[in-house]
């Protein structure tokens, strides 16, 4: 820049400085000769959880946002917006979203956020809200089309805090936090559904097979034990027939077995006379 550039850009600020002390002198002007009535205009109240942020002339007043409580403005030459401090929940309308496994899935999610500088969220961003609102499904798209399948499906709370991490990124410089994401719902094509169905029924029988044969392989080793343990002590197999007569009598039955030890058969025919 040259001097000549530099001395008519100071002096154009002078002038412009000179003409904003003017019209603040008319607005105090204007406030004294109205009053009391213009207190009612001058003074505004804005809430625990609001702040305003002035502007004098379209330039940031100094100071920053105002609030909580009662804040002073002069009539014409003042304008303030408020803002809202407190968390804000935005839903994220359902995405079809191709994951890397070439899957089309329909995703939606919440983010919860709220604005900590309410002087940067005016100044940085037309409209903070619907800013953060199309970047969190912009940012839900980009994440889920980076991963397969089951990841989607198994690991919603990484990606949850994964998508949290990177629009808290982004939207530092609104002056916004991002709390929290959560992942409400993955909807998945009718026919993939049937196919993962199937697939899990395959699985529930395979295991219920296997679990079978393990139990039948425990009895049968159990019942080899035992017959051996009877097969070394009659007094044992004895003990097995009064079990099993205590059995059937506990029953109603009409018919009652007695079974015959296999020793007193083997008496009777060692007695029979031989040919």
């Amino acid at each position: 820049m040259t001097d000549g550039e530099r001395l008519q850009t100071d002096d154009s600020a002078h002038k412009d400085a000179m003409c904003e002390t003017i019209l603040v002198v008319i607005s105090w002007i204007i406030v004294i000769l109205t009053m009391p009535l213009s207190l009612i205009v001058c003074f505004k109240v804005v809430q625990e959880y609001e702040r305003a942020v002035i502007f004098r002339l379209g330039r940031l007043l100094f100071g920053g946002a105002k609030g909580p409580g009662i804040f002073f403005i002069l009539p014409c030459v003042d304008n303030y917006t408020r803002v809202d401090l407190r968390t804000r929940t935005c839903d994220v309308p359902p995405q079809e979203v191709l994951t890397k496994d070439s899957v089309t899935v329909s995703i939606d999610a919440v983010v919860y956020y709220r604005i900590i500088n309410a002087t940067v969220s005016i100044t940085n961003v037309a409209n903070a809200h619907q800013s953060t609102r199309l970047l969190a499904q912009t940012t839900l798209r980009n994440i889920m089309g980076k991963r397969p399948l089951h990841e989607i499906m198994s690991e919603r709370e990484t990606i949850s805090e994964n998508m949290q991490v990177v629009l808290d990124e982004a939207t530092d410089a609104w002056g916004i936090k991002v709390e929290r994401v959560e992942i409400k719902d993955v909807r998945l094509p009718i026919q993939l559904q049937r196919a993962m169905a199937a697939e899990a029924e395959a699985a529930r029988e395979a295991r219920a097979k296997v679990i079978a044969a393990e139990g039948e392989q425990k009895a049968s080793r159990a019942l080899r034990e035992a017959s051996e343990v009877i097969s070394d002590s009659p007094a044992a197999l004895q003990l097995r027939y009064l079990q099993t007569l205590h059995s059937i009598s506990a029953e109603k039955n009409s018919t009652i077995v007695f079974p015959l030890p296999i020793d007193m058969l083997t008496y009777f025919m060692k007695a029979l006379p031989k040919e």
